[in-house]
């Protein structure tokens, strides 16, 4: 849906000649398109930069012996400029970082081996969940997994189990980052083609490139104390980013037939109301539903356009106090049209 940047209305009349009448605000979403090679290239420095100085600063922590305390505490801090690379890398994916499609490519692998992602594989899944968030009947790319409240029930007890552990918070922001980062993504997604396949495998050369320079130049030990608390945190920060997004109280989900593209949006997608350090980390990706809107608006103009169109205030915000309380939801009621817990 957000690389067509098709949306339909709930409230609009269909028109059998012409289609769907779209919102007059709509075509409005084009004016913020446009991407900025200065902002872009300021947000390589002020990003990238800072996280290189972060990882000198904690090697030297390491080697003149330094209480590993201290390290963590500049691992936290690097983790999050490691957050919003992966949003340059979201943007690149999307070609809304630069104008050119070769410098959204290059730059997207170069992220991608930083984020331990394969650009073209993460593309893939990541476009079929922006062609089919909030629908029913085409669950199962690049989302959380969620069951409906009868397919939970109707499932075998060993089912319902491995549900239960993999929604668990513990597992699904903790154990779930690693795994995702460090073991999911080294395999293609499934019915993903040659060029997708060929980007994991590019992408994992790599890594492994870097780890064996890195190893060979600061040592193991080095290396694994400050990278895997290092993905782990940025990670499971993602993770949970990625979450609440669609995760939420009040949250559109529907069969595909009766499936709305903008009501999809507006409501299938939250607004993360984050404090401004947060919201500079996350890369303004909290003004989601803007993003499936208009998936070609890079991350850098994203508040610009949300606070140029009185339709997209409208939509109530996910505070960061509310958003805790989205752990909770499991399933999906059908009959409440829903997310509910276990109980």
């Amino acid at each position: 849906m957000a690389e067509t940047e098709a949306a339909s209305s709930p409230t609009l009349q269909k028109d059998q000649s012409q289609g769907y009448a779209w919102p007059p605000w709509y075509p409005t979403l084009s004016n913020y398109k446009e991407p900025s090679i200065r902002k872009a290239c300021w947000q390589l420095l002020n990003t990238v930069l800072p996280y290189c100085v972060l990882w000198v600063l904690m090697i030297l922590s390491i080697r003149r012996g330094y209480p590993y305390a201290l390290t963590l505490t500049l691992v936290v801090i690097a983790s999050a400029f490691l957050v919003r690379i992966f949003i340059l890398f979201h943007d690149c994916v999307h070609g809304a970082l630069f104008r050119s499609k070769g410098a959204n490519t290059f730059f997207g692998y170069c992220f991608g081996v930083l984020v331990f992602t394969p650009f073209e594989d993460w593309r893939f899944s990541h476009l079929r969940h922006h062609a089919s968030y909030a629908d029913l009947d085409a669950r199962g790319f690049g989302d959380i997994w969620t069951m409906t409240l009868t397919e939970y029930e109707e499932s075998s007890k060993g089912k319902q189990l491995f549900y239960r552990i993999y929604r668990n918070p513990w597992v699904l922001f903790g154990l779930g980052a690693l795994f995702s980062f460090l073991l999911r993504y080294r395999l293609p997604t499934r019915k993903s083609a040659h060029k997708e396949r060929m980007s994991v495998l590019f992408t994992n050369l790599l890594i492994w490139a870097v780890v064996l320079i890195a190893a060979w130049n600061i040592g193991w030990r080095t290396y694994l104390l400050i990278q895997l608390p290092l993905i782990w945190i940025a990670g499971a920060a993602g993770v949970w980013l990625f979450y609440v997004q669609h995760q939420f109280e009040g949250v559109y989900w529907s069969r595909k037939r009766e499936w709305d593209a903008l009501q999809a949006a507006m409501e299938g997608s939250s607004f993360y109301k984050l404090p401004t350090v947060l919201r500079w980390i996350s890369g303004n990706i909290g003004y989601h539903h803007v993003h499936h809107l208009c998936s070609r608006i890079p991350n850098y103009r994203l508040k610009e356009c949300y606070d140029a169109i009185p339709a997209l205030q409208a939509r109530p915000p996910l505070t960061l106090r509310k958003s805790l309380s989205t752990i909770r939801l499991k399933v999906w009621d059908e009959e409440r049209k829903e997310l509910v817990g276990f109980r």
